[in-house]
């Protein structure tokens, strides 16, 4: 396995917790990918416990929303683990910057099997959240994980969708899929010829005056002191050009119908990205016999990035998230 250099000093978006200890740990996936966490356990904890894995925004590290998320329902007495997916942030994995619906599916299961074989877990208590990008990924994951037995999918993007079919399905034909993939094809061939992956870029920089809501919601988080890490591809160049190919098709979510365990999919009302959430809460208890333990929370006023750090007015729902929590990994 990969031999990863872990920044140790305290670098998060956030501020460090009092109530819980954090350190650094690694973890490797199905693929022989080693991955790095930030594991967070409450003080003076006891026994086993019920544990949380958490991982996105989709181009995100987990010094930024995952180890908030993380960091506070350790708080609030879960042991929890924020996560880099492969080849991001200080997870390994070649070439750098790149993603696959498998992999990053993979990357969860990888978690849970961390958290099932340590001594201070419970492993029938284990539940995961994904964030953005990474809401679809743990959806994706609790249809194909049965040791999963809550999930929280938040202010979620199915990134098969937008890549295949562009946002809010503008780009939903077989033209503009073929333009996209003889670009993405004929991008191959040059990074090929190059020895190098082109970078596509992160959030753009400077913020047009013209840009819609939604790119400047993206610029207020990534791009200033808010969210800013160095780390972060959506901070900094992005995506390899190529990166999320596989995505035009193969799509996620396929079984989402056929979840037993709870999950609870959360959006912001006026995120740009909510039907991303409804279409997939709606698609999940279709013909589904466990409706009972599915639920779709919309937060009034709330746009994308509020559920990445509360937005400066505690959009995150973090009661709701442990007494989801609670009463599921019971």
């Amino acid at each position: 396995m990969e031999e990863l250099h872990l920044t140790q000093e305290w670098d998060k978006t956030f501020p460090k917790s009092d109530k819980v200890n954090h350190s650094k740990v690694t973890f490797h996936n199905r693929y022989g990918i080693t991955l790095a966490a930030d594991l967070y356990i409450p003080k003076n904890a006891e026994g086993k416990l019920a544990a949380i894995s958490v991982c996105g925004p989709f181009g995100a590290v987990k010094e930024q929303a995952s180890g908030l998320y993380a960091q506070t329902m350790a708080e609030r007495g879960f042991l929890t683990i924020a996560f880099d997916p492969s080849f991001t942030g200080e997870s390994g994995g070649e070439p750098r910057y790149v993603a696959s619906p498998d992999i990053n599916t993979e990357d969860f299961q990888a978690s849970v099997d961390y958290l099932s074989l340590r001594d201070d877990v419970d492993p029938e208590k284990i539940g995961i959240i994904g964030i953005c990008g990474w809401g679809g990924m743990a959806l994706n994951t609790a249809a194909l994980d049965t040791r999963i037995k809550a999930t929280v999918a938040s202010t979620m993007y199915d990134m098969t969708r937008v890549n295949a079919k562009g946002y809010f399905d503008a780009e939903d034909s077989p033209e503009a899929r073929y333009t996209k993939k003889k670009a993405l094809n004929a991008q191959r061939l040059e990074d090929y010829r190059n020895g190098t992956y082109a970078l596509g870029g992160g959030v753009v920089d400077p913020l047009p005056e013209d840009a819609p809501f939604f790119v400047k919601d993206y610029y207020d988080y990534y791009k200033t002191e808010r969210g800013y890490h160095k780390r972060s591809l959506n901070s900094n160049g992005g995506w390899n050009v190529t990166g999320c190919m596989s995505f035009m098709n193969q799509p996620i979510l396929q079984y989402s119908n056929e979840i037993r365990s709870a999950v609870l999919i959360m959006h912001g009302e006026k995120a740009h990205s909510c039907y991303f959430g409804k279409d997939a809460y709606a698609a999940m208890v279709k013909d589904n016999p466990d409706k009972s333990n599915k639920e779709l929370l919309l937060i009034p006023g709330a746009v994308h990035t509020d559920l990445y750090d509360g937005g400066g007015r505690n959009a995150i729902p973090f009661d709701k998230l442990e007494a989801f929590f609670r009463k599921y990994l019971k």
